[in-house]
């Protein structure tokens, strides 16, 4: 037999096996490198985008909290003028009620009786006065009932005053004032 010496082939064979196996290697750690690098280069600039977005959304939010606390600013201030308006209304509308409440208690007022004091507290009035006699008193009352702004009167006490006459007397009753002011507010409100 022929002797034949395959190791030299073998081993050149082996050798460039080996050195294409170190070039794929590197091919593939340089593109397994590359890889990775435009992986992390494509989520950082998503990050970037999304924080960029993420801003964009907070300075609109913080530009709509400032509109939303404006809105309640001027709706406080809406509502103190509202209120302010109602309360000037009230004052405007209540300021012939005292006129019209000295007017008709004079008119109710008969001949020969004297009024000396009145005094109002809340819906209810003292009022205090002189009459020639206890009729006058009765008509008084009977006209305070009989009347639109006046209800209820309620005679709480007469002395006699014979100074100012044989039968002549001092009185205190209370009456109850009946608001047909705001009845007609009322109406007139339904009205319109």
């Amino acid at each position: 037999m022929a002797k034949i010496n395959l190791l030299p082939w073998r081993q050149e064979y082996r050798a460039q096996k080996q050195k294409e196996f170190q070039q794929v290697a590197v091919l593939v750690v340089i593109a397994a490198g590359f890889a990775t690098f435009m992986w992390m280069k494509t989520v950082d600039a998503q990050i970037s985008n999304q924080n960029e977005r993420n801003q964009i959304l907070q300075t609109e939010i913080a530009a709509l909290d400032k509109k939303v606390r404006e809105i309640k600013d001027l709706k406080k201030r809406r509502q103190e003028l509202i209120d302010r308006m109602r309360v000037i209304q009230e004052l405007q509308g209540n300021r012939p009620l005292s006129v019209r409440y000295f007017d008709e208690m004079v008119r109710s007022a008969p001949e020969g009786l004297w009024l000396t004091s009145l005094k109002r507290s809340g819906n209810t009035m003292q009022v205090s006065g002189v009459a020639e006699s206890n009729n006058r008193v009765s008509s008084f009352m009977r006209n305070l009932d009989q009347s639109e702004w006046y209800q209820e009167p309620n005679l709480t006490g007469v002395t006699a005053k014979p100074e100012f006459g044989e039968q002549a007397s001092a009185f205190q009753m209370t009456v109850s004032v009946s608001g047909r002011k705001k009845e007609e507010d009322e109406q007139q409100g339904a009205d319109n």
